[in-house]
């Protein structure tokens, strides 16, 4: 099996230059054709020599991953099935555009996938509940962003699609180091959101290593209700993943926000407020207020729209800046947990 070119970085694809005999400056060429020109096949590359494009296809493919179908939501919304792996899995892929309701102008955002399932097994979370199956490489990851329809009007990008970043974190390090560099997409690092329950280790690499926004999904501030809706908090507690962040400066460009989940009864009380204030105090973010979507099985209901505005608007006064994100691709499982990755037929 020849091996991939999408997903290398610029060092490595040096590597690939010097073990096949090639000028240095071989590597930024073909980085070029990976990322900026996006080729679908290495014979395109025509800047190259007729020999050193034969010593490459001789070991090498793009890696390019075609989607399998794709359905378009009422709304605009656009979900991707994506296949991964020998195994009839799948991963899916959204397109977000503007929401115009929102003031929103202009934007094209993509939720990217980065595991086959996903380890975490959230109660409330549709790819949690499916298992995980496998880690996505680098390739797979890029070929989300240049395989859907919308990839030359992408203006921004959250890992937020099925897995956990954290969790498969060598690949999706080097994506964001492909997204980010000069030499691959050249997006600015404020155009990209990764999300996490809160895996301390790469966590941290994360933060040294990034300066790209993060989400961290908390939706419950008590320990034991949090560790009942999410394993992870036994193993990663939230107040360590708070007090982790806290030694790190979010004032400037970079970003962190808190992903919650409304559930009547369960996470959208008055004790949940004050348990937040206190969490949360000395810390410069942000917190995303999120309706639930009914999974099938799930005996957690959603927060009603009145207790919804009451709880933004207690944590507003408290001067923790609060929103509540539009629910999106909700028709086609394509909205916040709902993404499992059962099946498209083609050309749906």
């Amino acid at each position: 099996m020849k091996e991939k070119l999408l997903g290398k970085t610029l060092d490595e694809l040096r590597v690939v230059a010097q073990e096949l005999s090639l000028p240095a400056f071989t590597a930024k060429q073909i980085a070029n054709w990976l990322y900026v020109k996006r080729v679908r096949d290495i014979d395109s590359m025509t800047n190259l020599s007729k020999a050193a494009r034969a010593a490459l296809a001789e070991r090498y493919e793009i890696g390019l991953t075609p989607y399998a179908g794709s359905v378009t939501s009422v709304d605009g919304t656009r979900k991707y099935l994506f296949p991964a792996g020998p195994e009839d899995k799948y991963i899916e892929t959204v397109m977000i555009p503007s929401c115009e309701d929102c003031g929103e102008i202009s934007r094209a955002t993509i939720c990217v996938s980065s595991q086959v399932g996903c380890k975490m097994n959230c109660q409330f979370c549709m790819t949690g509940r499916g298992g995980f199956h496998g880690q996505l490489d680098t390739a797979q990851i890029i070929s989300q962003f240049i395989m859907i329809d919308e990839s030359e009007i992408l203006t921004n990008a959250v890992f937020m699609g099925m897995g956990e970043p954290m969790d498969n974190w060598d690949n999706v390090s080097r994506a964001l180091e492909i997204l980010t560099a000069d030499w691959g997409f050249a997006w600015s690092p404020k155009r990209i959101t990764v999300s996490t329950v809160g895996v301390i280790p790469t966590l941290k690499q994360f933060l040294d290593k990034s300066r790209c926004h993060l989400a961290v999904s908390l939706h419950n501030p008590f320990p034991d209700q949090r560790a009942a809706m999410m394993p992870v908090q036994k193993a990663y507690p939230l107040e360590d993943v708070v007090a982790l962040l806290k030694q790190y400066d979010f004032t400037g460009q970079r970003r962190v926000s808190f992903e919650y989940i409304m559930f009547a009864g369960v996470t959208d009380t008055k004790a949940h407020i004050d348990a937040l204030i206190r969490l949360l105090r000395g810390l410069e973010c942000r917190i995303n207020l999120i309706r639930f979507h009914a999974i099938p099985g799930a005996t957690l209901q959603p927060s009603s729209p009145q207790a919804i505005e009451q709880f933004k608007a207690r944590l507003n006064a408290a001067g923790i800046t609060t929103t509540l994100r539009a629910s999106r691709g909700e028709d086609v499982m394509a909205a916040c947990g709902l993404l499992a990755g059962k099946g498209l037929k083609k050309g749906e």
